[in-house]
């Protein structure tokens, strides 16, 4: 393969992304890898904003310094999970690794280059054939309001950001769960792509799908990747419940995928109403000792974050989140999906 010829493809599904996919392309159009060696495709699922208009303003800003080509394309069946397996269709065939990438991250100028130096790093140690590469993902560049910077606090706390895609994980090592992925397409193609029944969750069952087809996963700290969180309590919620619902779906396909960690409210709040029945005095135990520990974490990251608001907003985002996801697992396993309403 020519030098001349793109290597990498950075793959990005967008819904109404107006207001940020212009600075997504943007860290894109920096980066330090030559330019004939990456394409940028943008696959809309039909957006009802100016997210087109400010792709094609990136496109133009692209071609003024000779940047990466960006391609954008209609993906008719808006899913994430359908915009992934289209992109495969449609790059050309020198193309041999996919980033993923969503319309409201950034990332640094070098992003791309250490992206392919700890592919070959992490390739050169591994027995089986590497499929995918996560990173980590930290919190948006700039000022936040008061409820974003409690969200923030609250996916940098161990009880909320768990082991998946927000984990402030430090070395590189295995893994199920890499977030924004680079991917080999020989993997991707090999095991079919995407399952498009995932409206969320797409990406848990391909990992899962990976590993079962003997292909090795990796997340390295290297690089990192700057992402939009919600705003706003309602969205908040609504996210958590997403995850929730989805996170079931995943289990009931991948049973190996079940943490005991995911179940401990449900298990909380059982076994508080069965004392409630027949030890009522013991029954305040496991939701004082819980709200003691939401406390607690409030107190740590109003020292971490400096903000004294986060000494409550911490515990009650830790409460919805873990209420909301808790919910959703019921639901999930009730109910089939529909596209989420929370973006």
């Amino acid at each position: 393969m020519s030098d001349a010829e793109p290597l990498i493809a950075s793959v990005i599904p967008v819904l109404n992304e107006s207001a940020y996919i212009g600075a997504c392309l943007d860290s894109l159009i920096a980066q330090t890898l030559p330019a004939e060696r990456h394409i940028i495709l943008v696959l809309d699922g039909g957006s009802e904003d100016s997210t087109c208009d400010e792709v094609s303003k990136a496109i133009e800003r692209s071609k003024k310094v000779n940047g990466p080509s960006i391609e954008l394309h209609s993906n008719p069946k808006k899913h994430v999970a359908e915009a992934r397996n289209l992109a495969l269709t449609l790059l050309p065939d020198s193309i041999e690794y996919t980033v993923e990438m969503i319309g409201h991250s950034t990332v640094e100028p070098d992003h791309l280059e250490i992206r392919l130096q700890e592919w070959r790093r992490i390739e050169s140690t591994t027995t089986g054939p590497l499929a995918a590469v996560g990173i980590r993902v930290k919190p948006s560049i700039g000022e936040h309001g008061v409820v974003e910077a409690w969200i923030e606090a609250t996916l940098a706390s161990p009880l909320g950001s768990g082991s998946g895609q927000f984990d402030n994980f430090s070395t590189s090592g295995p893994t199920n769960t890499p977030a924004f992925a680079m991917h080999s397409r020989l993997a991707l193609k090999q095991i079919g792509g995407w399952d498009t029944s995932y409206i969320t969750s797409q990406d848990s069952d391909l990992s899962m799908r990976l590993l079962e087809a003997g292909f090795s996963i990796h997340r390295t700290p290297a690089t990192s990747v700057h992402m939009v969180k919600r705003s706003g309590l309602l969205k908040w919620w609504k996210m958590g419940h997403r995850y929730g619902f989805w996170r079931m779906k995943v289990l009931r396909k991948h049973p190996k995928r079940v943490s005991a960690r995911e179940f401990l409210p449900w298990f909380g709040l059982l076994t508080t109403l069965a004392l409630c029945f027949f030890q009522t005095e013991l029954a305040f135990i496991l939701p004082g000792c819980y709200f003691a520990v939401l406390v607690i974490e409030g107190i740590r990251s109003s020292f971490i974050s400096k903000r004294i608001s986060t000494l409550f907003g911490v515990p009650f985002c830790l409460l919805m989140l873990h209420s909301s996801f808790s919910v959703g697992l019921l639901d999930g396993l009730l109910r089939k999906g529909r596209a989420s309403t929370d973006r």
